[in-house]
């Protein structure tokens, strides 16, 4: 079943959009966070206006050419003076309204198609937005795990320096090592800060009023196959707006063509002569005569615009399937990725690391070897949450593509 914003969905769409956001005081959850982009994204609203305006256009498309009330009075005296009223009233010939109508019908559909369109991307942009501030919460959370260890490897230096067995070198070291792990830390509380701002911008909310309630670390995105999603992508947005940029050209030609067809004026009214004269029955038609102007024109600019809209149509497919494919592309090597980090690299990392902390506090390792590893260890972690936005950005960009929640998360 095609899926279509109606008037009365479109309307409904407006006066939620016009809603505006609470202050958000309790955990943000990533569905709350939608519902908030919704309701108050300053441009969700502006198409909500132009689909209100349209139903306006609709209206006056539809209406009829107003009648002319003429007044002519012929001489100065009484006697000889002759007064005649007219009412002339204009009849469109040629399917002048209809085509005007199909028009503006055409319009509001655009309009309607534009609106559904932004608020699915408003509301793929905010699920990204969401998992860019989870991602950078991870980030500020081990880099602060990174400084602890680094102060940790620092006093057992430290200790060792003190008893003699570790040079007062390796101590300048470690201490170099943990400034340079609070350094990271706060570079990445200010990558958080950017990544909270970027999500409240969707709704104008405040960031420093945010509080995210982070998913499970193995939420990650579904990858359907490539030949389903571009099975779906007739019906995306981008795809029927652009099919209905086609039919309004196609309408506006119709319009174009039937004005070729002259109106004609219907004359009616009276006429009287002097002060006794009985009023004369005035009855007339005025017809203009196409010799000069046949509007051929604007039929040719018309239907060139109709050839323009279908060629754009035909580059608006190719181009959404090269940018389907490309984001299942990216979609599908950031699971890969999240999969080989998790599995194999980070559980190493890990054991290294320990290891490598255990044995420089037992004496059998070196602080290079325990540096070594906290190196290792936080770029193992920092590769997997880069590959975990990552695949949420992919996936934002295949819903965004397609209009819908193409790609929903592992439960």
């Amino acid at each position: 079943m095609k899926h279509r914003l109606t008037p009365l969905l479109a309307a409904f769409a407006l006066v939620c959009a016009c809603v505006p956001a609470a202050a958000w005081s309790s955990p943000l959850t990533l569905e709350a966070a939608i519902d908030l982009a919704l309701r108050a994204n300053p441009t969700l609203r502006a198409a909500g206006s132009e689909v209100a305006a349209q139903e306006g256009a609709l209206t006056q498309a539809g209406t009829l050419p107003n009648p002319e009330l003429e007044l002519l009075r012929e001489g100065e005296g009484s006697s000889n003076r002759t007064t005649t009223a007219t009412l002339n009233i204009p009849i469109e010939l040629g399917g002048k309204r209809s085509a005007r109508v199909d028009a503006a019908r055409q319009e509001r559909q655009l309009a309607a198609i534009a609106l559904e369109a932004e608020r699915d991307k408003v509301r793929a942009d905010t699920a990204a937005a969401f998992h860019d501030v989870v991602a950078a919460q991870e980030r500020e959370r081990m880099s602060q795990e990174l400084v602890a260890l680094a102060g940790r490897a620092l006093g057992a230096a430290g200790k060792r320096v003190e008893a003699g067995t570790l040079s007062p070198v390796e101590e300048t070291r470690a201490r170099v090592a943990q400034g340079s792990a609070r350094i990271e830390a706060l570079q990445a509380a200010r990558d958080l800060e950017g990544a909270r701002i970027r999500l409240a911008a969707l709704w104008a909310g405040d960031a420093r009023q945010l509080a995210i309630v982070a998913p499970q670390a193995a939420a990650l995105p579904l990858a359907p196959s490539l030949d389903k999603l571009l099975a779906q992508l007739d019906q995306a947005p981008a795809m029927r707006h652009a099919r209905t940029q086609v039919g309004h050209r196609e309408a506006l030609a119709r319009l174009e063509r039937a004005r070729r067809t002259p109106d004609v004026n219907v004359i009616v009214g009276a006429q009287r002569e002097g002060p006794d004269t009985r009023n004369r029955a005035v009855l007339g038609l005025s017809v203009p005569l196409p010799l000069f102007n046949r509007n051929d024109g604007a039929v040719l600019d018309a239907l060139r615009r109709v050839d323009k809209a279908r060629s754009e149509a035909d580059a608006a497919g190719a181009r959404l399937r090269a940018e389907l494919a490309q984001a299942h592309a990216r979609l599908t090597a950031a699971l890969a990725e999240c999969a080989l980090i998790a599995g194999e690299v980070l559980p190493g990392a890990e054991d290294a690391q320990r290891a490598a902390n255990r044995g420089f506090e037992l004496g059998k390792f070196g602080l290079i070897d325990v540096l070594d590893a906290q190196r290792v260890l936080a770029q193992s972690k920092n590769q997997y949450l880069n590959a975990v936005a990552e695949s949420h950005r992919a996936a934002a960009d295949i819903a965004r593509l397609l209009g819908h929640a193409a790609v929903q998360e592992n439960p």
